[in-house]
């Protein structure tokens, strides 16, 4: 490729020289219910349940945790090398780590916050994001130009649909379907809920980061290339607007009424609130060097940031907009998520 030895992450140089090159599973048994976290010496456990987050350690080779509510670090998980997207299921009995260079996806139980099962996928997974109903996980597979579909009861591999070139990222809606980034062919594919590729969408240059509204009525997708965010109408699966938003709008997400949408600028070093009504940005929030990934805490309160080129994770309020805390990671941190409930 080029860039590296392979184009995972996405830091702007290695962006640039991609833009240049692309332009005209172990078997388990079923995950167990969410149980109240022991206490680990945090004080987490002076809550019935916890909320965490985790942290791909890219650099590292481990994720790292945070308990939510406290915001306070865990503990370190290994998993496999190079570990890049993270998604948590919608009951937040376990989180889903994309191992770029292991070609692995980690089920990482929440409770007990260790690896239960290791999933072979396809080359280089970017990304690992699951259904709202939890029965799946896709990984966008970055060096396969394709997805890996895992059955999250079985824990295999039920099918790997073709996406287009170098699949980025994974939003899903609630009527089982599944968007997919093409960083590569500047698109999203569309797969059915039974993992069929069913349309293509065309939109900005570099497309990496997507995120859905709660109802599914709008996907947003970073064009990463081009400084925009385009809005795809998921009934007619079209883009119906294109709003200039910053530098390098990597990851994305929305806030749980839908009215803003948050950006991680990783040219600009910024959290981008956007308002999904205009497209206006009402503010950017300084964070780390080169952020990366991006999750809405429950109730929208909060807003975490991983900044690889500084090796931590912001913690913002949205409302006033501004840092709370900032808490260290592992090495070269990027994808992130946080556990529902």
């Amino acid at each position: 490729m080029g860039c590296r030895r392979f184009p995972v992450r996405l830091t702007l140089g290695c962006l640039l020289a991609l833009l240049a090159c692309t332009s005209p599973a172990l078997s388990a048994p079923p995950p167990s219910p969410v149980r109240p976290a022991p206490r680990d010496g945090h004080g987490a456990g002076d809550f019935p349940m916890r909320i965490v987050a985790f942290v791909a350690n890219s650099g590292s080779a481990n994720v790292s945790s945070f308990d939510v509510r406290l915001e306070r670090p865990l503990r370190r998980v290994p998993v496999g090398k190079e570990p890049t997207g993270v998604g948590a299921a919608p009951d937040g009995s376990h989180a889903y780590v994309a191992n770029g260079r292991s070609g692995t996806v980690s089920f990482i139980e929440t409770t007990g916050q260790k690896v239960v099962s290791t999933v072979p996928v396809g080359i280089f997974p970017y990304s690992a994001f699951p259904s709202r109903d939890g029965r799946r996980v896709f990984a966008a597979n970055w060096g396969g130009d394709n997805v890996s579909v895992i059955d999250t009861r079985t824990r295999k591999v039920v099918a790997t649909p073709r996406a287009g070139a170098l699949p980025h990222s994974v939003a899903t809606l609630p009527d089982g379907t599944a968007y997919v980034t093409n960083s590569g062919s500047n698109n999203v594919t569309v797969l059915s809920d039974e993992n069929k590729p069913v349309a293509r969408i065309p939109v900005g240059v570099f497309p990496s980061g997507i995120a859905a509204t709660g109802k599914g009525d709008r996907v947003f997708v970073a064009n990463t290339g081009a400084g925009t965010v385009s809005v795809i109408d998921a009934a007619t699966r079209k883009v119906t607007a294109t709003w200039p938003v910053g530098k390098a709008p990597l990851s994305l997400g929305v806030s749980p009424d839908g009215r803003r949408l948050y950006a991680a600028d990783s040219g600009a070093d910024k959290l981008l609130v956007i308002d999904t009504k205009t497209g206006r940005v009402l503010s950017r929030v300084p964070v780390g060097r080169v952020p990366q990934g991006l999750a809405v805490a429950p109730g929208g309160s909060r807003v975490w940031v991983t900044n690889e080129g500084s090796d931590t994770v912001s913690v913002v309020d949205p409302t006033v907009p501004k840092v709370r805390v900032t808490l260290p990671t592992g090495h070269q941190p990027e994808g992130i998520a946080i556990t529902p409930r």
